[in-house]
């Protein structure tokens, strides 16, 4: 037999109660009605939940763990019913390495300004569509072009493409870098999120590559002077760290920034929030 959230809320409210007659109260059931579902429970799992006394109710220490996992998993029920039927009061927005550069407290601070009913919320979620196809977040920031038909996006602005440097190398104290002053190196990339691919160079000066799929990891690498990265600027702004120098590359092709959302069922706030970021982005 399955265990349904019926024997859950059973379970969680004779605890909570004291008592089988106080539960069948609060459950608005009889006590008969929370005796069967309690021993319905107990058969399924094939533990003894309670222990049971002419004056009290308490968990056996295995009930206590149950009666723990009943708390989330019904916690977790609870927050899928109100995020289901909502009326879309939150808007998240997700992103993997770096969210919008300098655009982001101001973004923030507007959309809280212009949109007092909707709670904005930023979600890290290093994944190819910045948490979007996982269901993470209702639209996603994105830095190069998603294949998926099932997605929809537009581009709200575009950033310099830097070097990330350890503070050490010769090169950190250039003003501006070209991609050919890269090329004997050797480069940290993400192929999954990142904007950055050998491709970049021409065919016959490409430099070598080494797969990272963390922001703090591809940091910590490049401080120690043994790689170097390309990033968006934005992740300059998001990411300072001691040790790490962060230098334009003016011949690279800046990045596109886009948002993405579910063609299908796009937030009714994505209109806005394109709106705004297009505009911050234009105001530079």
């Amino acid at each position: 037999m399955d265990v349904e959230l019926r024997h859950l809320r059973c379970l969680v409210a004779i605890v909570d109660e004291g008592t089988f007659t106080d539960a069948a109260i609060a459950l608005g059931v009889s006590q008969a009605a929370v005796s069967r579902t309690l021993a319905s429970l107990e058969r399924s799992l094939g533990v003894r939940l309670l222990r049971r006394t002419s004056r009290e109710v308490t968990p056996t220490a295995t009930g206590l763990r149950v009666v723990a996992h009943a708390r989330r998993v019904l916690g977790e029920v609870a927050d899928l019913v109100r995020e289901a039927t909502s009326g879309h009061t939150s808007l998240r927005v997700g992103y993997a390495w770096s969210a919008l550069g300098r655009h982001t407290a101001a973004f923030q601070r507007r959309w809280v300004q212009e949109h007092p009913g909707t709670d904005l919320r930023l979600v890290r979620v290093n994944t190819a569509t910045a948490g979007l196809a996982e269901g993470s977040c209702d639209l996603a920031v994105v830095r190069r072009p998603l294949d998926d038909r099932r997605f929809d996006s537009a581009i709200v602005g575009l950033e310099r493409r830097l070097a990330a440097l350890s503070a050490e190398d010769d090169l950190a104290a250039h003003r501006s870098l070209r991609l050919a002053d890269l090329a004997e190196r050797t480069l940290l990339i993400d192929r999954r999120t990142g904007t950055t691919t050998p491709e970049l160079w021409p065919p016959d000066a490409r430099p070598a590559t080494e797969e990272i799929h963390d922001v703090d990891d591809w940091l910590t690498v490049i401080s120690a002077g043994r790689r170097v990265g390309m990033t968006a600027e934005s992740t300059a702004y998001q990411y300072p760290r001691p040790g790490v120098v962060y230098v334009p590359v003016r011949d690279a092709e800046p990045v596109a920034v886009r948002l993405a959302w579910w063609r299908d069922d796009p937030h009714p706030a994505t209109p806005a929030a394109i709106e705004l970021l297009t505009a911050l982005y234009r105001a530079g």
